[in-house]
């Protein structure tokens, strides 16, 4: 990796919309027109400038690319991490533990939840009922299978499912006490040594 940009280089990179470029084209000018040095020097020193942007873009690229992934694998390992310690918790009948540094560590509640869906069985039958606009109006059929007379109507052109969702629980770190690094790393090594 290069440690230090080309004088162009540097004038590339501040380049923007918000600013005037009369500057950075009075330079292209003064190193085009600069008879000093031979042609294919002005013009490496040019296209070396561009070449070395590009490739800062193309390892930032690389690099953002690299990022999310491993925000998304540490994510993943986190929320692993969460459930297995709440299930661990909740098999020792454990549902908070109070800290020293931190608050304490609690449980939250398991959750569920419902999730209605319908599957259209005849359009063209649910059409003629008049739940359309261009094609089947599934808010309507959705507020129509919700009431008794809706539910009658459309039995035998559209089937109804229930989804029920369930997210574990998940153990939840309360951060409290603030100004106590020290002892937090102190504490980590003591447990790192043990």
């Amino acid at each position: 990796m290069k440690l230090l940009n080309y004088q162009l280089q540097t004038h590339i990179e501040s380049l923007s919309g918000a600013k005037s470029t009369q500057y950075f084209g009075d330079y292209i000018r003064t190193i085009l027109q600069d008879t000093v040095k031979p042609y294919y020097q002005r013009a490496d020193y040019v296209g070396l400038s561009i070449q070395e942007i590009k490739s800062k873009i193309d390892t930032l690229c690389c690099d953002i690319k690299e990022l999310q992934n491993l925000k998304k694998r540490l994510s993943e390992s986190l929320e692993m991490a969460k459930e297995i310690i709440a299930s661990v918790f909740l098999e020792n009948g454990v549902d908070r533990i109070d800290g020293n540094i931190i608050s304490s560590l609690t449980l939250s509640n398991e959750t569920s939840s419902t999730q209605t869906s319908f599957t259209i069985l005849d359009t063209e039958a649910v059409m003629r009922l008049g739940y359309i606009k261009y094609q089947p109006d599934m808010e309507a059929i959705e507020q129509a299978m919700m009431s008794d007379e809706g539910k009658e109507e459309l039995v035998a052109f559209v089937r109804s499912e229930t989804n029920t969702i369930t997210t574990p629980a998940k153990v939840k770190v309360n951060a409290k006490r603030i100004g106590l690094g020290s002892e937090a790393e102190e504490l980590l090594n003591i447990v790192e040594a043990a």
